[in-house]
């Protein structure tokens, strides 16, 4: 019989009601030790006390009660709403524990919903990605992905696969039922057909991971030519400090930020100069590696200044990168012009930018839009690298069982491919996976959920 577990189900801090969350075959009557009131029925809301062992009232509350298997866990669940401080929660989680529970692991809610079968594995992990969504399109595609639609595709796509292995085995079985040329051609096409279904997953897999993570983008530049005052526009609010004293910004600051729906994880670095100051340095070397490792670089030139050598170092930075340059300050007279900047990087774009008036921001957005490319949220997307992983195998294997069906060898060799490309998408939707790889999976989630 698994343990009742017991946690602090919403977010640390000081609020109107907050939620401890049991689970278990024994959660009903663990609470029912602390709570004045009886605990009877089926999705009842009752309203009581929280009381100690001493018969001294914690908390007053509104006991939920959901009973097996009509739960988040498919476990007997009791949630008790108390009041939101910190203190009086952990007093009553406290509780629960002298009462017979144990604290939650990491993610063991819903760990045990997907142990429970209530939900797979990619559903599992949408979970986590509706908590940690960070724009309204990121958390509908999570959400896309948490009612199953991700499962049904893949399991649309086994099925297929698992059709074509029943024809081929079916003949291993029953040798005098030849398998002609043209099954073993239905076969073929099948194959390809999926194929092209598991590649478009897999070309959204940077889509995927951008919606979840946010595109790292840096904002790199000398000092004084609008970094900071970029980080604020996109941020909407006073960020970062803005000043006309040179080297004001010494670390990194990251901010999300939400452009058309896709998040972006700006970095507004240090000004990149020559100085003599170590914290300043330190800063320097900072903004460079972050230069090197973002995945879209927005990189400011003061169009009131002559390039100096400052810029042309940061023009060695841009080599062979994905970067949109923006020649900031047009509102004042121009010292140095657009054409100038495109001939140091014939590839990149070159943007006009006033962030004191706005002008030229609706075409910095667009052009961002442009660069992560047309998305269709209503797709089904690759979560992380090893979902990618699983479905690069799977499409390897239908590969070699197409080229065993071409050059004629044994059809037991097709069904062996076949079964392990199956073997492959079990693992994605969990049916057949590692508990290392389950452990792993959800000691990413908080505590309590």
């Amino acid at each position: 019989m698994e343990e009742t577990i017991s946690a602090i189900a919403t977010a640390a801090g000081v609020a109107g009601v907050g939620i401890i969350r049991l689970s278990g075959e024994d959660s009903i009557a663990i609470a029912q030790r602390i709570f004045d009131k009886p605990l009877i029925g089926d999705r009842k809301i009752i309203f009581g006390h929280v009381k100690n062992f001493s018969g001294e009232v914690v908390d007053e509350a509104i006991a939920l009660v959901m009973r097996a298997p009509k739960s988040y866990t498919k476990e007997n669940v009791v949630e008790l709403q108390c009041h939101g401080g910190s203190v009086v929660l952990r007093e009553v989680l406290k509780l629960t524990f002298e009462a017979g529970a144990r604290p939650a692991e990491r993610g063991e809610f819903t760990k045990r919903a997907f142990l429970n079968g209530r939900i797979d594995l990619t559903q599992a992990q949408a979970v986590l990605d509706v908590i940690q969504a960070k724009t309204s399109t990121a958390l509908s595609v999570a959400q896309n992905r948490l009612a199953g639609k991700t499962s049904k595709e893949i399991c649309e796509i086994r099925q297929a696969i698992l059709n074509s292995t029943a024809h081929i085995e079916a003949t291993i079985d029953f040798p005098e039922d030849d398998l002609d040329d043209v099954t073993l051609a239905e076969v073929d096409k099948n194959i390809s057909a999926q194929i092209d279904r598991l590649n478009k997953f897999l070309a959204n897999r940077m889509t995927g991971k951008i919606l979840r993570e946010g595109l790292e983008t840096a904002i790199i530049g000398k000092p004084n030519v609008g970094k900071s005052s970029l980080l604020n526009f996109f941020a909407k609010t006073e960020r970062a400090i803005v000043t006309d004293i040179p080297g004001t910004t010494r670390d990194s600051i990251e901010e999300f930020v939400n452009v058309g729906g896709i998040p972006l994880k700006i970095i507004d670095t240090a000004g990149i100069r020559n100085s003599s100051d170590a914290v300043e340095k330190i800063g320097i070397e900072r903004a460079k590696n972050c230069a090197q490792k973002a995945e879209l670089i927005l990189a400011l030139f003061d169009g009131s200044r002559p390039i100096d050598d400052e810029d042309e170092e940061i023009f060695k930075l841009l080599t062979d990168r994905e970067a949109i340059i923006l020649l900031t300050k047009i509102d004042l007279p121009q010292v140095t012009t657009a054409a100038q900047i495109a001939k140091k990087i014939p590839a990149a774009q070159v943007i006009e930018i006033s962030l004191k008036s706005g002008a030229g921001t609706d075409k910095l957005l667009s052009a961002i839009t442009e660069r992560v490319g047309k998305i269709d949220f209503e797709m089904s997307f690759v979560r992380d690298e090893r979902e990618a992983d699983l479905i690069r195998r799977a499409v390897k294997h239908l590969r070699e069982a197409q080229d065993t069906i071409r050059l004629k060898y044994g059809i037991d060799f097709i069904s062996i491919d076949l079964r392990t490309a199956l073997e492959c998408l079990s693992e994605l939707t969990g049916e057949s996976v590692s508990e290392d790889v389950i452990n792993e999976i959800f000691s990413k989630f908080c505590i309590g959920k």
